[in-house]
């Protein structure tokens, strides 16, 4: 075993940080010992101290000792380091950063980079003459394994770097990197290559490394190697600063008060080199990027908008112009959270709730992005009770409470894309293929008949698809399963991935005309005849034809609100128990921070109103106005969890008296709404919130049947079921929809324990009713206090919900006025 320290590659790379004033941290010396030990791990270190450095330089220093006379002029040296990243925009950068210590060191390597954005010309170059680092996204990878030759490519292939892996965990891209990394392993078994994982901190970190190296696992007692944890024992400073309105709103509502601190902000982002402004969703980023430049036209040209839909290369020209400091202010969404080097970053200024402590320590870093820089973030509500967000954030990141990221199983749809893909390049035997994907963690239970099912699927179409020829898309010959029609592995290349988006719904009167579009993911989840809200009209769902939104007018006077895409996102478990944590202590009279005591002329308003919670207690108020009788409740787990929840209680309560409700929700609460009085009370309310048939009570209450079908498209069209078009000439989302549903119904009916089916239902579960979290809050409201309270009027806690039931009735300048008109009579 080499003593890093006493390495000629050591020696020469502490050189060259020295000679630039920097030197190594403790965790990178421990990283880089840890690979010339053979060892494999994970790296976990704050934003912008060097995480990048602790792998690649590792790679470097074991290349230089395993050639000390002749590093410098060995060329050609095949592919060295696979770099995996989650987005396009961290290559350049990354590729920037290498080839300057490259250069620096004197080594004749090439650092390639392999996207959606690399040329045809660059990609055969690459193929020819592999570069010894190439920083690739998991969906080029596999496009690499369907190459024809492609062990050779990956021949002399030392280390896997898998970058940000805590972004691409608990997604299907991250299943993608799981499956990829067991077939570069299966290549070389007697010397498999080293797999370092590189995360931010997550609250599982340690079984987000043994999800990366789980295909490792098998070769641990014959080489006693070991999964390492590195962690950079460095302290991150991060201030946060709340910007607090004049006055404190006592009848808060979402969204609006944001804007109206513009004027604030303006001073900080002055006096900033350069600042981030992050925004949660697309369409508010425009509305502040034009609203900044109206109040400060001083911004003009040293400001610029950058989020998912704006074109690539405007993209990367922002980027450019981050990194050389030229841009003052960029107002962005996630699109920059991720660890792209901006080092001139000073300030990061979060907009609304960040809805989540490991989304806003990842924002944070941005800024200061340097050890021993302290980083600033300033917090701006758009309503005064996300100042009780601020100081929940705050108390979590000093306790380091960060969320966890939980990872996928059994994503059969996956299985059969990546199974496609290697039936294309060099073909597979069963026996081998079936041992590397169980090594893997997202397929640990996969069983030899689930596996057979899949081999059956994909030979012959499964039970239900025999008869038709284009499901046979692998043939098995001479003991290994090929794709021998150059068709249809033209069409699995072009469409391997897991990103599906979510489309639109146009939705139509029966006389024809269009009242606009809304997300499918909503729609699928009501029953024909429930009433919804659109353009200011209540309307009566019909039915869905091709891919079209049918609905009559209604008289209704109670609607379904819908949830758009950009408020979807939900506040984490881990925020909502800090947020409870906060409300607890103005409960018990403990206030110790800032925003909490600025909050006192609401908190006590509520208190003479109503109660405020203390954190084992639920909140309820019944309360009647002229719209009818409500029921406000507050569990503060999250918008999807209360979606659910209200869903529940309505199929609940609707059982003891047939009633007809209205469902808001917010991340706060819900609010039930109903023309006659709602009997939720003492006498029944625990049972309410019982788990008791909790699965078959959430499928009466939503329309699960519909949700999984909805669902089984994206699955559908991951797994080859569902060819979607080629380029410029891609298929209408209505044809799309039309074939799965119709594959889901042929599967349901002749083939019911059909795998990806199952998956589907499995999925509406797991990701839109969030049912594990579901389950824990019932269970915790069961075991502490229900307190029911009937206050005569709209509290500060329900006043935000009944507002949020009223925005999708109303435009937005109509909106404004009604709320003015509300405020006035309370």
């Amino acid at each position: 075993m080499q003593d890093l320290k006493k390495t000629e590659g050591y020696r020469l790379v502490k050189q060259w940080m020295q000679d630039r004033g920097n030197h190594p941290f403790i965790f990178q010396e421990e990283t880089w010992q840890h690979i010339l030990n053979g060892s494999f791990g994970l790296v976990n270190a704050p934003t912008g101290c060097g995480k990048t450095f602790s792998v690649f330089l590792g790679a470097i220093i074991d290349f230089i000792n395993r050639h000390p006379d002749n590093f410098r002029q060995k060329k050609k040296n095949g592919l060295q380091l696979l770099w995996v990243t989650p987005l396009r925009a961290l290559a350049v950068d990354i590729g920037r950063a290498m080839e300057e210590v490259i250069e620096g060191l004197g080594l004749s390597w090439k650092v390639g980079i392999r996207n959606g954005d690399t040329s045809i010309n660059e990609r055969k170059s690459q193929k020819t003459s592999p570069p010894e680092i190439l920083i690739i996204t998991p969906e080029s990878l596999h496009l690499l394994l369907a190459q024809k030759h492609y062990p050779q490519f990956f021949q002399h292939l030392k280390i896997i770097a898998v970058d940000e892996w805590h972004e691409l965990l608990g997604s299907k891209r991250g299943v993608q990197v799981e499956l990829a990394i067991s077939r570069l392993v299966g290549l070389k078994p007697s010397e498999p290559p080293l797999i370092w994982g590189i995360s931010a901190t997550i609250g599982n970190l340690r079984e987000a490394g043994e999800v990366l190296m789980a295909p490792l696992e098998r070769f641990k007692k014959k080489s006693r190697k070991h999964y390492v944890l590195v962690k950079a024992e460095m302290h991150k400073r991060t201030e946060i600063a709340s910007i607090f309105p004049d006055e404190i709103e006592t009848y808060p509502w979402a969204g609006h008060l944001g804007l109206k601190l513009i004027h604030k902000i303006i001073p900080v982002i002055m006096e900033s080199r350069t600042t981030l402004l992050f925004i949660n969703t697309r369409g508010m980023s425009e509305v502040w990027y034009q609203e900044l430049l109206n109040v400060c036209p001083d911004l003009a040209g040293a400001i610029a908008l950058h989020h998912g839909s704006v074109d690539p290369e405007l993209r990367q020209w922002v980027e450019e112009n981050l990194h050389t400091g030229k841009l003052k202010l960029v107002v962005c969404t996630s699109s920059l959270d991720l660890g792209v080097d901006f080092r001139p970053v000073e300030t990061v200024i979060q907009v609304g709730s960040p809805k989540g402590v490991a989304r806003f320590l990842q924002r944070a870093g941005r800024s200061g992005h340097g050890p021993g820089e302290i980083s600033r973030i300033y917090f701006v509500p758009t309503h005064s009770l996300e100042l009780v967000e601020a100081a929940a954030l705050k108390e979590a990141m000093e306790k380091n409470d960060v969320e966890s990221r939980q990872p996928m199983i059994l994503c059969y749809d996956v299985l059969i894309q990546y199974l496609g893909t290697l039936a294309i390049s060099e073909g597979f035997v069963s026996e081998e293929i079936f041992r590397e994907v169980k090594s893997t963690y997202c397929f640990s239970a996969l069983t030899t008949e689930e596996w057979e099912q899949l081999l059956f699927f994909l030979t012959k179409g499964g039970n239900a698809l025999e008869q038709y020829d284009e499901y046979k898309k692998v043939e098995f010959t001479d003991g290994r399963y090929r794709m021998t029609s150059r068709r249809m592995a033209m069409r699995h290349r072009m469409h391997i991935g897991t990103i599906v988006s979510d489309p639109m719904l146009k939705v139509k009167l029966m006389g024809g005309k269009y009242m606009g579009v809304i997300e499918e993911w909503f729609i699928s989840r009501l029953e024909p005849g429930a009433v919804f809200s659109l353009a200011g009209r209540n309307l009566e769902y019909v039915m869905i034809k091709d891919m079209t939104v049918i609905a009559r007018k209604s008289n209704s006077a109670k609607s379904i609100v819908p949830s758009w895409m950009g408020g979807r996102m939900s506040l984490t478990s881990n925020l909502g128990d800090m947020l409870r944590k906060m409300i607890h202590k103005v409960a018990v009279g403990k206030e110790d921070s800032e925003e909490l005591k600025r909050l006192q002329p609401l908190f006590q308003l509520q208190q003479e109103l109503s109660i405020i919670p203390k954190e084992d207690e639920l909140l309820i108020e019944h309360i009647e106005t002229k719209d009818g009788y409500h029921v406000f409740v507050y569990p503060f787990e999250g918008r999807l969890v209360h979606e659910a929840i209200g869903a529940l209680i309505a199929y609940r309560l609707s059982r003891i008296t047939p009633l007809t409700f209205s469902i808001a929700m917010n991340d706060y609460g819900f609010e039930l709404l109903c023309d006659q009085p709602i009997p939720l009370d003492d006498s029944n309310a625990y049972e309410l919130f019982s788990t008791e048939n909790l699965l078959t009570d959430i499928e009466r209450s939503v329309n699960s049947v519909e949700m999984a079908r909805r669902k089984f498209r994206d699955i559908a069209v991951i797994g080859g079921l569902i060819f979607q078009g080629y380029p410029g000439e891609h298929k209408k989302a209505r044809h799309l929809q039309a074939s799965a549903s119709l594959l889901f119904q042929v599967f349901s009916e002749y083939e019911p324990d059909n795998l990806l089916v199952r998956q589907a239902y499995q999925e509406v579960m797991e990701q839109q009713m969030e049912e594990a979290r579901l389950r824990s809050a019932l269970e915790r409201i069961r075991k502490g206090k229900i307190k029911i309270v009937f206050p005569e009027r709209l509290t500060p806690f329900s006043f935000p919900l009944k507002v949020d039931s009223l925005r999708q009735n109303l435009s937005s300048e109509s909106l404004g006025d009604r709320v003015r008109k509300m405020l006035k009579e309370l």
